[in-house]
């Protein structure tokens, strides 16, 4: 690991105007998606507004990384790479992707990054990219810390990514081909359907129902307690998941990361990877924006309680259970701090998740917009704070970069220097024309207090020193156009400064870790098929999207077990839960009749589904 890298915030941007929202807030780094060929078709940005992101994050040292990683077909990679040398030109500072015939067909030296979408589970893949010369590899969120402690260890330069918040894939990343198998939408080309959020029966051999509920229906990540020792097992940059959620989301989660980040900062010898604060007038609180409740997956060890079986929605925090129920008002033991406009949730007495909006609060009574009829006991759950949301909605985060100014007065010259703390300095001078001011201290006090003012820019002036024999009266307008003069010239310094890196060149004869290519590998274009050959591969299957027959082969291989979720690991004897055993193999049959056929490989805990339709 190189000793003394900076640690980087990366956050989602659904577009530009929510990418610096996050930059506000204090994120180091955003990723989006261009006009095509991105992992979340449903976020596509044009070039143009791309570019106004990359302006306004290059004031703050931040980063803009492009999501390029879907597969790609013959025809499209002359597209996709023009788009990447489009970006290249605007200084974007990498490109993500999982398509290796972008290589092959000839990249500009941006930076590229191996998306998660690429399985990025053991050293021997990480090393391989780390000789290829890529800058980073994100690694699949399923890793535990001693493996990525592994990794680290065995591939020292390249950048790790971690995910750390947001939802979770039930599958590998780029593993998965679920969507595609029911419904003809490839995660791999952007489009999933998300069918592991669907409502399932779980059936046995004897077609005994198991279970009836969101069986592959995963909680969502949250690793905000185990920072430090991310940082410590090499991790360079914490990515939060969520290009389609929205600007509370953004504005939420990544200011609750700065402040938990800059805190174990302050403990190491570490710094961030960008310049500037961000002042928020919220406090950041996790639990008010979407989530599905929270897991630390696999980080630790491996524990039953990761899925949300229940619902794929948002409940929330628990606020109490009803006392009485009568059409449009509820009266419950406990309402916390229920307000008007709070939306709340409950599951009835069939499991099934409902809602309403509350209308007035008057003790422990609830008057709502919907007509319902609750049984005693039912929990009720506050999933929408109209308070917290509304504020953070209305709120600007505002960031900014601490300079200092310096004022020297000559006899014949005016001297006003300017310095960011990060070694740019710059200096404007004038002619001293002016004559002694008859008020000194007047006089002393406006040249302080015009200089320190920085007229909407991204820069805060923190101190302004003032080195004078005798003080002159200096006209505002003079003050006001060298101040202005000076803020221009340091930011353009700083644009000068800023390191633009460039992508090594890569070895042509290090050799890919695997001899044979299943369809899991995602070759679907010609140049993905040479890259994989040229580097030692023999045997190789094209992708399922490629018009490969996956019918009956594994769509999805999984970390999460449903067997262990439900108690009855025969590896790990756990203590058999009120679910008998059911004899194998176990099948989900979703509400249009599909059926999955799950298996179980005890041997590397996996599981995995296959189409059986």
């Amino acid at each position: 690991m190189v000793t003394g890298r900076g640690i980087e915030l990366l956050a989602p941007a659904k577009n530009s105007e929510y990418g610096m929202a996050a930059i506000d807030c204090g994120a180091d780094a955003v990723y989006i998606g261009g006009p095509a060929f991105g992992a979340r078709e449903a976020v596509s940005n044009s070039v143009a507004d791309i570019s106004k992101l990359i302006q306004y994050a290059h004031k703050f040292q931040a980063r803009v990384y492009i999501a390029i990683n879907t597969i790609l077909f013959d025809n499209e990679l002359p597209a996709a790479v023009r788009l990447i040398e489009q970006f290249h030109e605007l200084q974007a500072d990498g490109v993500i992707i999982q398509d290796m015939g972008l290589l092959e067909y000839g990249l500009p030296p941006i930076p590229v990054i191996a998306s998660t979408q690429t399985h990025n589970t053991d050293p021997e893949k990480i090393i391989f990219f780390e000789k290829l010369g890529l800058k980073r590899a994100i690694l699949a969120r399923e890793l535990s810390l001693q493996e990525i402690k592994t990794i680290r260890s065995r591939a020292p330069e390249i950048e790790l990514e971690s995910f750390v918040h947001g939802a979770l894939c039930t599958g590998y990343s780029g593993r998965c081909y679920l969507s595609y198998s029911l419904g003809g939408r490839s995660g791999n080309r952007g489009t999933c359907a998300q069918p592991c959020r669907k409502f399932y029966h779980l059936m046995d051999k004897d077609g005994q129902q198991i279970a009836a509920n969101h069986a592959l229906s995963l909680k969502d990540l949250n690793l905000s307690h185990h920072l430090k020792a991310l940082i410590e097992a090499g991790i360079d940059s914490f990515k939060i998941e969520g290009r389609l959620k929205d600007i509370t989301y953004i504005k939420n989660i990544v200011s609750f990361y700065r402040h938990e980040i800059d805190k174990v900062l302050d403990g190491l010898d570490r710094k961030r990877t960008s310049s500037g604060i961000s002042r928020v007038s919220f406090k950041p609180d996790p639990d008010k924006t979407f989530n599905r409740g929270y897991t630390d997956y696999f980080l630790i060890s491996r524990n039953p309680d990761i899925g949300s079986p229940a619902t794929p929605k948002m409940t929330g925090e628990y606020i109490g259970s009803v006392v009485a129920s009568r059409r449009s008002e509820i009266t419950l033991d406990s309402c916390g701090t229920l307000s008007p406009g709070d939306g709340i949730c409950f599951f009835d007495k069939h499991g099934e998740l409902g809602g309403s909006t509350v209308n007035l609060v008057n003790g422990l009574t609830l008057n709502i917009q919907s007509d319902i009829q609750l049984e005693t006991g039912t929990r009720i759950y506050r999933n929408y704070d109209h308070k917290f949301i509304s504020k953070v909605k209305s709120v600007k985060a505002i960031r900014t970069i601490p300079i200092r100014a310096d004022f020297k007065i000559l006899k014949g010259s005016l001297i006003l220097r300017l310095e960011d703390g990060e070694g740019n300095r710059i200096e404007v001078a004038a002619d001293n024309i002016f004559p002694p001011a008859q008020k000194a201290d007047a006089a002393r006090e406006i040249i302080l207090r015009q200089l320190k003012k920085t007229g909407g820019s991204e820069f805060e002036c923190e101190s302004v020193t003032l080195d004078a024999v005798e003080i002159p009266f200096i006209p505002v307008a003079v003050l006001n156009g060298m101040r202005r003069e000076g803020i221009t010239r340091l930011s353009q310094a700083r644009q000068v400064s800023r390191s633009v890196p460039q992508r090594k060149l890569h070895d042509p004869d290090i050799p890919w870790p695997q001899k044979e290519l299943s369809y899991a590998a995602n070759v679907s274009n010609k140049y993905a098929e040479a890259f994989y050959r040229r580097h030692g591969v023999q045997k190789i299957e094209w992708a399922a999207e490629s018009g490969t027959d996956i019918n009956g082969k594994i769509v999805m291989t999984a970390k999460y077990c449903i067997k262990y979720a439900h108690g009855l690991c025969p590896k790990t004897k756990q203590p058999v839960s009120s679910v008998t055993r059911h004899p194998e193999p176990w099948t989900l049959i979703d509400n249009e009749k599909r059926r999955l056929k799950l298996s179980f490989d005890c041997v590397r805990c996996h599981m995995e589904i296959v189409d059986c339709n």
